[in-house]
């Protein structure tokens, strides 16, 4: 049967109550406000300075400026700056190109997270959906997926077990190659070794 969609509900906006849920959310909304910025800087070439202090008793300043937040800050409060000289200009490329920098580590760092929420939010999707169909199974279907998944446990402990004594080491004189066959009907059976190529019974 079809889930009912009831629709996108509207989140009320009003302060959280649970101190680790504000610093995530605050951690996320911070970093999409400063790829706003940013993105605003690139395709319009404004001059932003943003300036964000965390909550809690924390308290910490977070900052994006371009091309500073000093300079931008010092042109808001109406600051007489002084006649630039030489040794000015040689700083404010320096931090002009430091900024830059900054500027392309914190788009990274942006990025990275984007994709890591979106990662996110297809495995949870993957998830729920395997749900979905591992409830439209029947008892018999179940019961063929749980020893087809035993049968591929044991396949894998054993191939681990052989890799453990080496590729190099001699291997005894075993006599299950021909118990590990039996359930083929052409499979021969072996007395120099287990029959690797064997398939494993289901």
């Amino acid at each position: 049967m079809a889930r009912l969609s009831k629709g996108r509900k509207k989140v009320e906006i009003v302060k959280m109550k649970n101190e680790s849920n504000m610093q995530v959310t605050f951690s996320k909304r911070r970093a999409g406000l400063f790829k706003k910025a940013s993105e605003l800087c690139t395709l319009c070439g404004a001059e932003i300075a943003t300036v964000v202090f965390s909550p809690g008793k924390a308290n910490k300043v977070y900052s994006f400026g371009h091309p500073s937040v000093e300079l931008l800050v010092d042109r808001f409060l109406g600051r007489d700056l002084p006649s630039p000289n030489d040794d000015d200009r040689y700083n404010h490329l320096i931090r002009a190109h430091r900024n830059t920098g900054q500027r392309g580590l914190n788009k990274e760092v942006m990025d990275m997270q984007e994709s890591l929420h979106k990662e996110k939010a297809i495995g949870k999707s993957l998830l729920e959906s395997g749900r979905e169909a591992y409830d439209r199974l029947s008892l018999s279907q179940l019961e063929q997926l749980k020893e087809a998944l035993e049968a591929q446990k044991r396949k894998v402990e054993f191939e681990a077990k052989l890799q453990q004594m080496g590729s190099d080491a001699p291997l005894p004189f075993l006599t299950f190659g021909s118990a590990l066959s039996s359930t083929s009907g052409d499979g021969a059976s072996s007395s120099h070794g287990p029959n690797v190529g064997a398939p494993f019974p289901n």
